[in-house]
């Protein structure tokens, strides 16, 4: 029998009862329930809900009174799921990350830890509106009245999004099962990382007050309950956990985030940044978390640039030029034809441009009539070229009928608002608890952002501190391995709850610090060279 606190969501128990006999007229149910309490690790209530009450009997008794038991280790009780013959050869959960536009989910064997298999899919929501605020108008277009005379009244476009979410999240489920030898109706647990509007959305919960003012969600935190009430193809009795949420705009993708990194469990003061729609800053050790969140994240998903995009196959991920021949590399993921460019791309690319001389320190293209140096001239006047009246660097140019990959002056405006804004987001939570850079153990970056990143050109831009780079560490998607965390141990699901319950949230829109701080990072790197002193300084000409 496993510890106490590795025990997973749903756990296999081995019974072995007794049989009937003239001497004990035990009930079968009563004699399963004797059986399995004597076994279960510890003496909290056992729960055997009255809807399973027959399958259990008839299976109880149909293995000769000597099974599996696989019983859901919910907070404060157990609660019997099913009865089997033998131990099953996998008891696979679902893991899921729900995404604003993407859902990325992996099939977990509860038995061994092992991954049976992994998917992702663009979130079907995106049809309703690309962002949270077009969902939350989507979904609350009734009038607020309705709502103070029908306190049962649930909005059509509610009811719309969260079958959307429903018949999204099954059709995942469906691709996952495929190939790994089970059925949807075998997986039999289901966690849930996401934001605080797409986890309302998915319950069928009224997103209403999350984008008013004071942006309260109607919950944080709710019980498991079974994905038979949510519409899921999972198995009936399958317990779905979902992730606590802060408040309106700090949700459980990030708790998941804290969890996989460990930094709620160290002793050295960690830092965790999840860029996403927002740039999610979180900061502490075992004793105390500070987090915030800043919009620092559209230019560096797509959001912003035209010719930006997700880490997507045919997404530009990695940029160079050669300061001294201008010799210009361009990769994309899988090697597929450009289509556009993710933020570590762009990223690379606007470092690069600074360091080659292309742009000055306001992110500005530099005009190559005045430029003195004749190699880096011929350079600029192939590259820079004059798209809807507005200078454009052209990163891939067309070719064989695909279109050119540009970066407009208004793209290089828009990410140096952004790095700013993520600078000074971190500037602003380190100083909020009297520490400095120099004092982190470790600055974790999650997501796909994360893991294609090149930290160095990040500190070029001024968007990341300039520390040794093995201070910095890529943790991939953070709230999927959080999600998987709490599949496999009661540890994991206790901690999760544990951080809600320590964090403190800092409000970064009504905060004078992050603004100034936010006008000072509008330069490449800085107004204060200092603060960046590995990154090369140019001296600005006048010709």
């Amino acid at each position: 029998m496993p510890a106490k606190n590795i025990i997973p969501f749903v756990f296999a128990v081995p019974v072995t009862a007794e049989k009937p006999s003239l001497q004990d007229n035990t009930a079968d149910l009563d004699r399963l329930r004797h059986a399995l309490r004597a076994t279960l690790p510890d003496r909290r209530p056992l729960e055997i809900p009255f809807a399973r009450i027959v399958v259990l009997c008839r299976r109880f008794r149909q293995a000769g009174f000597s099974g599996v038991a696989l019983v859901n280790d919910l907070p404060e009780r157990w609660v019997l799921a099913d009865f089997l013959s033998e131990m099953p050869a996998t008891l696979p959960a679902m893991a899921l990350d729900l995404g604003t536009t993407h859902l990325e989910a992996t099939l977990v064997d509860l038995l061994t830890g092992r991954i049976l298999s992994s998917a992702g899919c663009e979130n079907s929501q995106i049809e309703y509106g690309a962002d949270i605020l077009s969902r939350i108008h989507q979904a609350t277009n009734i009038r607020r009245q309705k709502r103070e005379i029908d306190f049962s009244f649930i909005d059509p476009g509610l009811a719309v999004l969260q079958q959307s979410m429903v018949d999204c999240i099954n059709t995942l489920t469906a691709e996952l099962v495929a190939g790994c030898g089970v059925e949807a109706g075998e997986v039999r647990a289901l966690s849930v990382s996401g934001n605080t509007t797409m986890t309302h959305l998915l319950l069928g919960l009224d997103p209403f007050h999350i984008c008013r003012e004071p942006y309260i969600p109607m919950v944080n935190g709710v019980e498991p309950m079974e994905s038979r009430e949510l519409g899921l193809i999972l198995h009936g009795a399958a317990p779905v956990w979902i992730m606590p949420s802060i408040g309106s705009y700090f949700g459980g993708d990030l708790i998941s985030g804290i969890l996989a990194s460990g930094m709620a469990a160290s002793e050295q003061t960690r830092m965790l940044i999840d860029v996403g729609t927002n740039a999610e800053v979180v900061l502490g050790n075992r004793d105390w978390l500070i987090a915030c969140a800043g919009a620092a994240g559209p230019a560096l998903e797509g959001g912003v640039a035209r010719m930006g995009m997700r880490a997507a196959p045919g997404a530009i991920e990695y940029v160079s030029i050669d300061p001294e021949t201008y010799s210009m590399e361009v990769k994309t993921i899988d090697g597929a034809p450009a289509r556009g460019i993710c933020g570590s791309g762009l990223i690379d690319l606007v470092a690069s441009l600074y360091l080659a001389r292309i742009i000055d320190v306001r992110g500005k293209f530099r005009d190559p009539a005045r430029e003195n140096d004749p190699l880096r001239a011929a350079f600029m006047r192939q590259r820079l070229v004059m798209r809807d009246g507005q200078p454009s660097f052209v990163v891939v140019a067309a070719k064989d009928g695909d279109d050119e990959v540009l970066l407009e002056q208004i793209d290089l405006d828009a990410m140096i608002r952004s790095k700013a804004a993520m600078y000074a987001v971190l500037a602003t939570l380190v100083n909020q608890v009297g520490l400095a850079f120099v004092d982190l153990a470790e600055i974790c970056v999650a997501g796909a952002f994360g893991n294609h990143i090149n930290p160095q050109q990040a500190i070029t831009l001024g968007m990341l501190p300039d520390l040794d780079l093995s201070v910095y560490r890529a943790i991939g998607n953070s709230s999927l391995r959080g999600a998987e965390q709490v599949l496999l141990a009661r540890s994991a699901r206790q901690e999760c709850l544990d951080i809600v319950s320590k964090i403190t949230y800092v409000e970064l829109n009504v905060n004078q610090e992050f603004m100034i701080r936010f006008s000072g990072a509008r330069f490449i790197p800085h107004t204060d060279p200092s603060l960046f002193p590995t990154v090369p300084l140019f001296a600005e000409q006048k010709e």
